[in-house]
């Protein structure tokens, strides 16, 4: 017989989503997996799909919102509550209704702070000394449900978006097997998100955010380069070649906006306010590198 306390469908896509999967199919009796179906010109399988196979869990691929109505329509589940973790479709409300408990999200930042598509980049980018994970029951409105529980989580001065985003979904993992069941058995009840009215809201990153505008604080940019590392990564052009500036640390030096200057050995470029020391870039074509590495073979076009 099923424990009921621990019967979930999972929602996800993403690798934080396989993650999550990884650390819950031996916690969790999952009923199914609902994931994106993989793209016919993707050689390799999706990491949800290989964990699915990995547990021999059903899987089903709703390729729409729309798909996925017709597919709760068609199959009759039994599990009383959803978790939806990194999923990237937006569920519609007869979806949501279906499960007696609704459906769980667990959502990486302090609800209502940076409800929205990308709240770790937004996190980083916003300079926030601390960042969390947030359990909440997901409604039609965009991660304004009422919260299961939270966790802070600190953010240091050199994380990145991945780095603080394997931070999150750990804390993640932890509160839905100590909180999850707790929830489905009634142990917890839900409870409005504090200050709805001071949300802030994060969006989609898109390439041209990449385009590093040196206009801007030093400050600015660095947690830039931290946020962007993955996608859409931050890229300007030097010595004529464009390339993607990986890391960098703040230097109090002040020149014509824009321009790159040979200081010693470092590589120095004048920002809005301050300036930014590189210490490793990306040229196009070529694999990442240091500033000297750089300097060795470029240090001609600058001066």
């Amino acid at each position: 017989m099923k424990n009921t306390s621990k019967t979930i469908i999972f929602f996800g896509s993403g690798p934080v989503a396989a993650e999550s999967l990884n650390f819950l199919a031996s916690r969790f009796d999952i009923e199914a997996v609902i994931t994106k179906p993989q793209p016919a010109h993707h050689k390799q399988s999706f990491p949800v799909i290989d964990i699915a196979n990995k547990y021999e869990l059903t899987a089903h691929y709703p390729t729409s919102k729309q798909h996925l109505s017709q597919l709760f329509k068609e199959i009759k589940f039994t599990s009383p509550v959803g978790l939806v973790v990194d999923y990237g479709f937006i569920i519609g409300k007869d979806v949501i209704d279906s499960f007696s408990l609704g459906i769980v999200n667990s959502h990486f930042s302090l609800l209502p702070q940076w409800r929205g598509a990308d709240p770790i980049s937004f996190s980083i980018l916003s300079g926030q000394a601390k960042t969390g994970v947030s359990l909440m029951v997901i409604e039609e409105g965009l991660d304004t449900g009422k919260l299961i529980t939270q966790k802070v989580v600190k953010i240091e001065a050199d994380d990145t978006t991945p780095s603080l985003t394997t931070k999150l979904t750990e804390v993640s993992n932890e509160l839905l097997q100590n909180y999850l069941p707790k929830y489905i058995t009634g142990d917890i009840k839900p409870h409005n998100q504090p200050h709805p009215s001071r949300a802030t809201h994060s969006r989609k990153l898109i390439k041209a955010d990449g385009l590093i505008d040196w206009h801007k604080t030093a400050q600015q940019i660095e947690r830039e380069i931290r946020a962007f590392i993955d996608w859409p990564r931050s890229y300007t052009k030097l010595a004529g070649k464009e390339v993607i500036i990986t890391k960098a640390h703040i230097t109090d030096a002040s020149g014509p906006v824009g321009k790159a200057v040979i200081s010693g050995n470092s590589l120095v470029i004048y920002t809005g306010e301050q300036a930014l020391a590189i210490d490793k870039l990306k040229p196009s074509g070529k694999p990442e590198m240091t500033a000297q590495a750089f300097l060795a073979g470029y240090k001609r076009l600058l001066v």
